[in-house]
């Protein structure tokens, strides 16, 4: 069995000493320093590229992170892509804003996070344009929900048939509640859209310090792999977030036990080549 290349499509990385983070004031577990030298897969070399995603920086300061992300990567040339925030709805920054960063060497993508807003939010006039924007520009657009939001995501994604879109940890069910059924129809009906992938991450999270096990796990990753295929499933560790539920290292020990029995193809398809194509990332290959 030969050795996977291995993208973790999503790592985040954060320094309340360059930039404010309003959010970790209730992470007190997460209130510091976390960096490429930080995150063990990469310095033990089980990971062959990371994906950045854009840490929820203080409004204003979305520009400067992707800046500070691209000093990361002449450091560690394996941070391989950004997802940048983009405020899409302020129409007088929006495109600028747009134009600037995917003209950005490692730029591969745009999220605004859904999650924690009203019902509606992602269906504005306002909003819906600018993800329709993303797609002008090149770039996919990260969905950011929580499952009680796959309508929204279902109906936003229908709106605007141009934009490619990245459904982050399988659209957070919720585990811990045992709530699989409403979830695994619904996003049934999002994989029904070609241009919708899946990230199998961020699940340890959603889960319940006794459901942080393979077993437990399964459904929710098999049904994401029975609507989406698994040539549209991405693997991400969610780090260090990942680290209020177990760990990057422990997601990845969960993972590789659900997949052992998946074809070949499909486990480095999960692995890597997927997150590799989609995002058309520079990943080294095995000699």
């Amino acid at each position: 069995m030969t050795r996977p290349r291995v993208v973790d499509a999503h790592v985040h990385f954060w320094d309340p000493g360059r930039l404010d983070y309003p959010w970790l004031a209730e992470t007190p577990a997460l209130q510091r320093a976390f960096g490429p030298k930080d995150f063990v897969p990469l310095e033990q070399g089980t990971v062959d590229a990371v994906l950045f995603v854009e840490a929820n920086v203080a409004p204003g300061q979305s520009l400067r992170e992707v800046q500070w992300v691209e000093e990361l990567v002449e450091a560690e040339p394996r941070i391989a892509g950004i997802v940048a925030f983009v405020d899409l709805l302020d129409e007088s920054s929006r495109n600028w804003a747009l134009a600037h960063i995917s003209g950005l060497p490692h730029v591969v993508g745009v999220r605004h996070n859904i999650q924690h807003h009203r019902t509606g939010f992602a269906l504005q006039p306002v909003f819906v344009r600018g993800v329709q924007e993303v797609a002008e520009h090149g770039l996919p657009f990260e969905l950011c929900i929580t499952a009680d939001q796959l309508p929204e995501a279902i109906a936003l994604v229908e709106r605007c048939p141009e934009t490619r879109f990245v459904l982050d940890h399988c659209g957070k069910p919720a585990i811990r509640h045992d709530a699989f059924e409403r979830w695994a129809e619904r996003l049934a009906v999002l994989a029904l859209h070609d241009r919708v992938v899946c990230k199998i991450s961020g699940l340890l999270t959603e889960a319940r310090a006794d459901q942080r096990d393979a077993e437990s796990l399964r459904p929710y990753v098999e049904q994401a792999r029975a609507c989406f295929g698994a040539s549209r499933l991405l693997y991400g560790s969610d780090w260090p977030v990942a680290r209020l539920g177990g760990g990057a290292e422990r997601w990845r020990t969960i993972v590789d036990e659900l997949t052992a029995q998946w074809p070949e193809s499909e486990r480095h398809a999960l692995l890597g080549e997927n997150a590799a194509r989609f995002y058309d990332l520079e990943v080294p290959v095995h000699g």
